[in-house]
C-alpha cells in the first residue's frame, strides 16, 4: 500500500508563540514533514513576513523530520537559501510563475550546493506548462489548488474553494512526473480535509499538505492528524495504490 506523506503546514498554526509545541505534536502524531509557509509583502498577503529561517530553526530544535520552506515571494537570493540551509531546512519550494528563466538555474544549483532539495509550486491559475523545462531538475512539483468559483464537495465551510481544474491538473502533473522525472514528488496543497480528499488520492499524489484540518480540529491536533491519516489510507486501499 502506498504511503502518501502528510506535511503539517503552519498556515493555521496559531498562536505563533506556540508553533514549536504545536508542530511537535503534529509530527509526533504521524506527520512526515513540517511545511513552513513564508511570504513577502507581495504574495500571500494574509501571511506576510512569517515562516522564514528563524521559524525553521525553532522547529528544527524539536524534530529530526524533514522541514520544507514554501516561499511565496518574487525574489530569492543566495543569502536566503544559505540561511535556510544553516538552520536545517531540507527543501525550498518556490512559485514557478516568479522564477522562470536563467535565474532559476542559479537557485537550483545553490539549493543543491547547500544540501537542500528544490520544489516549484503551480499556484492559482498558473499553467503546468511553466514546468516543461524545470521538471527534470526539481525534487517536488507542488500544486496549490486554491482558486475561486464553485466549491468542491465537502468545501462548503472552506473560504478558499478548489479551482475547477484541480483534479485534471493533478492528473497531468502525475503524468509529467512519471514520464520525465519519476524521483520528483507530487504534492497537493490547499483546503484539504479528511472528508474531501478521496478524489485527490485517486490522482495518485505523494504528499498532502494539511493545516486547518490539523490545528483547528475540535478534538485537538493529534486527533486531526489521525483522521487525515485514516482517510488517506482508506482511499489508497479503495483505489489500489
Amino acid at each position: 500500500m502506498k504511503h502518501i506523506k502528510i506535511a503539517a503546514g503552519m498556515a493555521w498554526c496559531f498562536p505563533y508563540g506556540n508553533v514549536s509545541a504545536a508542530m511537535k505534536e503534529a509530527l509526533d502524531a504521524g506527520c512526515d514533514y513540517c511545511h513552513s509557509d513564508a511570504a513577502d509583502m507581495y504574495d500571500l498577503k494574509n501571511q506576510q513576513l512569517i515562516g522564514g529561517h528563524l521559524i525553521v530553526k525553532a522547529v528544527r530544535d524539536i524534530t529530526e523530520k524533514p522541514i520544507e520552506c514554501h516561499l511565496y515571494a518574487k525574489d530569492c537570493d543566495r543569502l536566503f537559501i544559505e540561511k535556510l540551509a544553516m538552520v536545517g531546512c531540507n527543501m525550498l519550494i518556490l512559485p514557478v510563475e516568479h522564477f522562470i528563466g536563467a535565474p532559476l538555474a542559479y537557485i537550483i544549483n545553490w539549493c543543491h550546493e547547500f544540501g537542500m532539495k528544490i520544489g516549484l509550486t503551480v499556484g492559482c491559475y498558473t499553467p503546468l506548462c511553466f514546468l516543461n523545462e524545470a521538471i527534470y531538475d526539481i525534487d517536488r512539483l507542488h500544486i496549490v489548488i486554491h482558486g475561486a468559483g464553485k466549491k468542491a464537495k465537502g468545501e462548503e465551510d472552506n473560504p478558499w474553494p478548489w479551482r475547477r481544474s484541480s483534479l485534471e491538473l493533478i492528473k497531468e502533473a502525475r503524468k509529467m512526473i512519471d514520464e520525465k522525472n519519476p524521483d520528483c514528488e507530487l504534492a497537493v496543497d490547499g483546503g484539504i480535509r479528511p472528508e474531501n480528499l478521496e478524489p485527490l488520492v485517486a490522482c495518485n499524489p505523494d504528499v498532502f499538505v494539511f493545516s486547518s484540518a490539523l490545528y483547528l480540529d475540535k478534538e485537538g491536533i493529534t486527533a486531526g492528524v489521525k483522521k487525515c491519516r485514516k482517510a488517506i489510507d482508506e482511499a489508497v486501499v479503495k483505489f489500489g495504490l
